[in-house]
């Protein structure tokens, strides 16, 4: 079986393979990358990767013939694509009549189009009550009176756009709005919204031909290299919790049964629900990723191995049992992850007492 991986510069395409090489799959499948980057070390990871390339942008017209032609030249059988704006073209391709040249498991164009961006996400959810309190702004456009009316400091702005916590900030005054937009300057769009100090939760759910079949549920603790966002959020995930919370699933699908409905497109896909909580545990919603996050090997570790779920799906292997199922971890687990390291998973029992000088 030879897999293709796009994106594979990121630490989340890195995880899948990783995730790959400890499945069912681990001795047949034979690994292909692809990325935009050429100074990606993921590149250059022959132990992971059979092949990898180089290839365009997804918005270039010259990306299918590139990606098409690396998929035959290499009897590619099954993609993985990763990065949001690739997810979006292959939806946008099969939208306009085109046909894919693998096996991938990817969402409506109608669904990818509007989770992509923070904003029409939340325009979407907006009387929901799933999503928090909030206002999409320009900063070229910016009325500070409007923000000031519509919410009490301290409040949340972010990039409707991006991923790894993009331009995210805890706003605390005015000037230091002022200040973070002007130092984001290249940023277009914003959202600003109600800000929640609660737990911030991932909910992983796994769709196809209609059904609901796999769930699993984390929390995100704290994150790496947090000192080097004024938000302490880089998006990646340092130090997080597999937790057994059917309530978080349950939340989370039917958030994602509302968007298909609104959308009315089909469930199929894979999707990371992004959940913060207020401070009386109350879940909102932050956005919606169409495709897994960083520590998906994390979840691999502790039974939950979505790569190898959508490689089955994609087979379409008789054995698959297609009964939903919420994948359940060892009480207090915990994974603790950092750069060029694999993830460790352990019992929050076995964290080391800190030193305290007496």
């Amino acid at each position: 079986m030879n897999i293709l991986i796009s994106g594979v510069g990121g630490p989340t395409p890195k995880n899948i393979a990783r995730s790959i090489k400890i499945s069912r799959y681990a001795h047949e499948a034979k690994l292909f990358g692809t990325e935009l980057n050429p100074l990606k070390y993921g590149l250059y990871e022959k132990d992971l990767y059979e092949k990898t390339a180089i290839t365009p942008h997804a918005s270039k017209a010259c990306y299918w013939e590139s990606i098409e032609g690396f998929i035959n030249q290499n009897d590619i059988t099954c993609a993985i694509v990763q990065p949001e704006q690739e997810v979006l073209a292959w939806a946008k391709h099969k939208r306009e009549g085109g046909s894919w040249p693998c096996k991938a498991l990817i969402p409506d164009y109608d669904v990818v189009k509007v989770l992509v961006n923070k904003g029409r996400m939340t325009e979407m959810l907006k009387d929901s009550g799933f999503v928090p309190k909030s206002l999409i702004f320009s900063p070229k456009e910016l009325h500070i009176e409007e923000l000031e009316a519509k919410f009490d400091y301290p409040f949340w702005v972010r990039s409707t756009c991006g991923s790894s916590g993009l331009a995210s900030l805890k706003v605390t005054s005015r000037e230091s709005l002022e200040t973070w937009l002007n130092l984001n300057g290249a940023i277009d769009e914003f959202i600003a919204s109600t800000y929640l100090p609660g737990r911030n939760l991932a909910c992983k759910l796994l769709f196809h031909r209609g059904e609901l079949l796999r769930a699993a549920c984390g929390e995100r603790v704290n994150y790496i290299m947090a000192n080097t966002a004024p938000s302490k959020i880089t998006g990646n995930t340092a130090y997080g919790r597999l937790l057994n919370e059917p309530k978080v699933v349950a939340f989370a699908a039917e958030v994602l049964e509302l968007v298909f409905q609104k959308t009315g497109a089909e469930k199929h896909g894979f999707f990371t629900v992004d959940i913060k909580e207020d401070e009386y545990g109350k879940p909102f919603i932050t956005e919606i990723n169409v495709r897994m996050v960083a520590f998906n090997l994390s979840f691999a570790q502790g039974g939950a191995n979505f790569s190898e779920d959508i490689l089955q799906l994609l087979q379409d292997e008789e054995g698959f049992d297609r009964s939903f199922k919420i994948y359940e971890f060892k009480p207090g687990t915990i994974f603790l992850r950092d750069v060029d390291s694999e993830p460790i998973l352990m019992n929050e029992s076995q964290i080391k007492s800190p030193f305290i000088d007496v």
